[in-house]
């Protein structure tokens, strides 16, 4: 039998790709309805071999839905996301309205399913797409040895800002084409890159050591996101993290580096075995293990390379961990929570 599904915030860089991904994972779909803003009233989106029409939110409008998956900006979600599981459905949110709310499990698909068992107020969490990312990795590590304690510096795609951050670093770089020697001088030449809509400074042929808005300690809220997501999905709050978050002229694809200690003996050999069977990870390994965002885009695993034991400390890794923030930082994990709820 199938399911009565609806995507909210079908039209965004999310959702479309949601949608990819339900049609090709077979995702057991009776009926879509996909929700978008009054500009998108009626828009047709292409959906297993048809199509479906977006409409707007409103009173009533999930009644009969089995599942609603959510991928709107915070405010949205907390305005909708409590409608749609007062309905009768079950909610998996993309934002982060919800992922420290004790009553709602926050989730990674491989990595803690089992929290799903129970929805206190009918709703589940994705994390952060960069959360997504390394916690897949880093799990099977932490339920070997324990982490003790994390260093990230992350590498943070302009997707990550949506369309928005996409069509900014798409026209700054455009303005540069064809000025390689300008560039090289740009440190002396006023105004030939200027900052955008998305970012107080030019993305395009640099990078920006504020990803997120600034919070609490100078630290950023990508930045307390890892802190506060990891431990929550890891079941672990006396884990020591603290991440710099950095944004970088890429368009698809978050990657990091994770300086690792463990409370318990880990080797580089040990490791390199528990990721190589690790679900939902491809450990690149070897004389060419240094995958890159652009070889981690559009696919489902993350890829870990750069493997290998920190000489300063003992019992202490470096790894580089990337990942498609679009899909697996998001999309992909929503289906699959989505999936691990029909079998509950």
């Amino acid at each position: 039998m199938g399911v009565q599904v609806g995507v909210i915030g079908a039209t965004g860089l999310v959702g479309q790709e949601m949608l990819r991904i339900l049609e090709a994972r077979s995702f057991p779909v009776d009926r879509l309805r996909a929700y978008a803003s009054a500009r998108s009233e009626g828009r047709p989106l292409p959906f297993a071999g048809g199509e479906v029409t977006c409409e707007v939110l409103r009173d009533g409008c999930f009644e009969g839905l089995d599942l609603v998956i959510v991928d709107v900006d915070e405010p949205l979600a907390v305005e909708w996301a409590p409608v749609a599981a007062a309905s009768g459905t079950r909610v998996v949110d993309n934002s982060a309205a919800f992922r420290m709310d004790p009553e709602v499990p926050l989730v990674v698909a491989e990595v803690n399913p089992e929290d799903l068992r129970e929805l206190p107020k009918g709703i589940a969490s994705c994390p952060n797409c960069t959360t997504m990312v390394l916690v897949t990795a880093l799990a099977p590590l932490h339920r070997a040895a324990g982490i003790e304690r994390m260093v990230i510096s992350t590498y943070q795609s302009v997707s990550g800002k949506g369309k928005a951050g996409i069509e900014e670093l798409e026209g700054q770089w455009a303005k540069l084409d064809g000025a390689a020697e300008q560039l090289r001088r740009a440190a002396t030449v006023p105004g030939l890159i200027v900052a955008g809509e998305v970012w107080p400074k030019p993305i395009a042929g640099n990078l920006i050591p504020l990803a997120g808005s600034l919070r609490d300690a100078g630290y950023t809220s990508e930045e307390w996101k890892l802190v506060h997501e990891s431990r929550k999905i890891l079941h672990d709050e006396a884990m020591r993290v603290t991440a710099t978050c950095v944004r970088v002229p890429v368009f698809v694809g978050h990657a990091m580096t994770a300086n690792v200690a463990f409370r318990e003996p880990m080797t580089r050999e040990r490791a390199a075995a528990l990721l190589a069977g690790a679900p939902g990870v491809e450990l690149v390994d070897g004389g060419a293990g240094a995958p890159t965002a652009l070889e981690g885009a559009g696919i489902d695993p993350v890829l870990v390379g750069r493997l290998r034991e920190d000489p300063s400390q003992a019992n202490t890794l470096d790894l580089w961990v990337t990942g498609d923030n679009l899909r697996k930082g998001a999309a992909l994990n929503a289906v699959q929570m989505a999936e691990v709820l029909l079998r509950a």
